[in-house]
């Protein structure tokens, strides 16, 4: 990566007088795909810290052998086999995201729904940001709605977290599909009246 420095250069180098991009990284030092990258780009560029892992990543292929055995361990049992170190905090969300691999779907405990009963409703994070410039970025949330009986799910990128785009979200949604459920879940958005329990609006 160049320096903000170097990436100004290039550009008042070639813009401004004019100076060739095998010139440039001649004077600069530097290859010419980086001259081309930098001219290209309408952005300075930025520091990106790495991105860390989580602290279960050591002991990743450990706990799924023992999920092999046994897919509903329970995290304090699982701590105990492999001397975890930590608080069970992040344990327990690794198992999570990880444990449904292994469950797989009991057909004992499988709730049934009719057409047009219920959407859940939900905002998705992107993990990539929107560059907006001069170190700026913007993570907008996505609202998503899935049908329960069909699971069709639409999704529509929303301005903010506020009530009001939600709602603006969900009704642009609907209005899609043409006919709207008996009831759209929610569960736990304080924007939509969250209380710790699943909002329900009929």
């Amino acid at each position: 990566m160049i320096t903000v420095e170097n990436w100004a250069e290039i550009r008042r180098l070639h813009r401004s007088e004019g100076v060739a991009i095998k010139e440039i990284a001649r004077r600069l030092g530097i290859a010419r795909n980086t001259v081309r990258a930098a001219l290209a780009s309408d952005f300075p560029p930025r520091y990106q810290r790495a991105r860390k892992g989580s602290v279960v990543d050591p002991y990743g292929n450990t706990i799924r052998a023992l999920l092999l055995e046994a897919p509903r361990m329970t995290a304090p049992e699982i701590a105990s086999r492999i001397n975890w170190p930590y608080s069970l905090s992040p344990l327990k969300k690794w198992l999570t995201l990880v444990r449904p691999q292994y469950v797989g779907l009991d057909p004992s405990d499988r709730t049934e729904y009719a057409a047009g009963e219920i959407a859940q409703c939900d905002l998705w994070f992107p993990a990539v940001p929107i560059p907006l410039g001069f170190d700026q970025e913007l993570i907008l949330p996505v609202l998503a709605m899935t049908l329960a009986y069909s699971r069709m799910t639409s999704g529509l990128m929303i301005p903010s977290r506020k009530a009001g785009d939600i709602l603006a979200g969900m009704w642009q949604l609907i209005a899609g599909w043409g006919k709207a459920p008996k009831q759209l879940v929610w569960d736990r958005e304080a924007a939509i009246g969250g209380t710790g329990r699943p909002t329900i609006h009929r």
